[in-house]
């Protein structure tokens, strides 16, 4: 091969074509320009949706919040952090938890699982997906 050897035919560039790829992004809760809104939370300014947000998920965990009769009777306790993606589509997803037991996880999952569509994060007004954690404590009562 030397420089005179034609490699291939070019092409014109209106014969190429471009497909849009719809992009994930993931943007934190702490610099987001417009958080999920919780529904119950809309109407807001960001500061109070922020906290009506945060009230909400608390409000949601102790009202599905179930002590499952195995770890009772096992006598299992603790702390279960459980991150989760508030989707670019209002929906949670991608929910991760780590705790001190995989019943109390498994409970902890379920309960981020049940949460209402919400309205998605938005970044420069395209929602985006937002990363999200909670702890969840389990106490037994004596």
């Amino acid at each position: 091969m030397n420089q005179t050897d034609i490699i291939a035919k070019i092409g014109r560039v209106e014969d190429v074509e471009v497909e849009e790829v719809e992009e994930d992004i993931e943007v934190p809760f702490s610099v987001i320009e417009n958080i999920p809104v919780f529904p119950g939370c809309e109407n807001r300014v960001k500061a109070k949706q922020i906290k009506c947000f945060e009230n909400a998920i608390k409000a949601h965990v102790i009202k599905n919040f179930k002590y499952l009769d195995a770890a009772l009777e096992l006598g299992i306790y603790g702390k279960v952090y459980v991150l989760f993606i508030i989707a670019n589509t209002g929906y949670v997803a991608k929910i991760k938890s780590r705790g001190s037991d995989k019943i109390l996880e498994k409970e902890a999952e379920r309960i981020i699982n049940s949460l209402l569509k919400m309205i998605p994060g938005k970044q420069r007004g395209i929602a985006v997906s937002v990363p999200y954690s909670i702890s969840i404590s389990f106490v037994l009562k004596e």
